[in-house]
């Protein structure tokens, strides 16, 4: 009887440890998040591509803050105000963008999505995980999410979303930590002397 009863217990325990070990959707954004998500901010290259669409360029991330920088086009954010310069056209939109439109623009969007209204499922591949996230409803203007994250490090290496049907894939490299100041977040007139100004707010 006592036999029988340690080997319930050895048993409750490898089980227990199992379901400790083994990490679910939920958690590896969790990591993820808290990896992208440091004081200093954190910046990366990124190839985007999707329909009729193909950049690639550099993106700095520090809380709510962002700048992407692609050959055509450079987006400012600094929480509140967007600032988006077109080289074709020498021209800068000032706006506050909508929560669907800083999606669009910011790669890396996913790191707050994924908290509520989205179901969540986990693959685990050989030097990665998987997540996949299905939105709960379906006037969420971003449908569907997989997120590839690299299992030791919990930063991103690529993430594809669907909007409607139509599908973006941004490959992700060269991650690291941002050193200088915040003012990388906000458009500097002196950088772009010669560039007209619309204010659409």
């Amino acid at each position: 009887m006592k036999r029988i009863f340690f080997l319930i217990i050895l048993t409750a325990m490898a089980v227990g440890a199992k379901a400790d070990g083994t990490p679910d959707a939920r958690h590896i954004l969790d990591k993820t998040a808290g990896a992208v998500n440091v004081k200093k901010g954190v910046g990366a290259d990124f190839v985007l591509s999707g329909e009729r669409m193909h950049a690639k360029g550099t993106i700095s991330l520090k809380a709510n803050k962002f700048t992407a920088k692609t050959a055509d086009v450079t987006v400012w954010f600094d929480g509140t105000t967007q600032w988006t310069y077109m080289a074709s056209t020498d021209e800068v939109n000032i706006s506050t963008p909508t929560h669907d439109q800083q999606v669009q623009m910011n790669p890396l969007t996913f790191l707050n999505l994924y908290k509520s209204g989205y179901k969540l499922t986990l693959r685990t591949m050989s030097s990665s995980y998987e997540v996949r996230m299905v939105a709960e409803s379906k006037s969420n203007p971003v449908q569907e999410v997989y997120v590839v994250v690299d299992k030791k490090s919990y930063i991103p290496t690529q993430v594809r979303l669907r909007r409607k049907y139509t599908w973006m894939t941004i490959n992700i490299t060269n991650f690291h930590t941002l050193s200088g100041s915040d003012n990388i977040f906000i458009f500097n007139k002196k950088d772009y002397p010669t560039a007209e100004i619309v204010d659409l707010r």
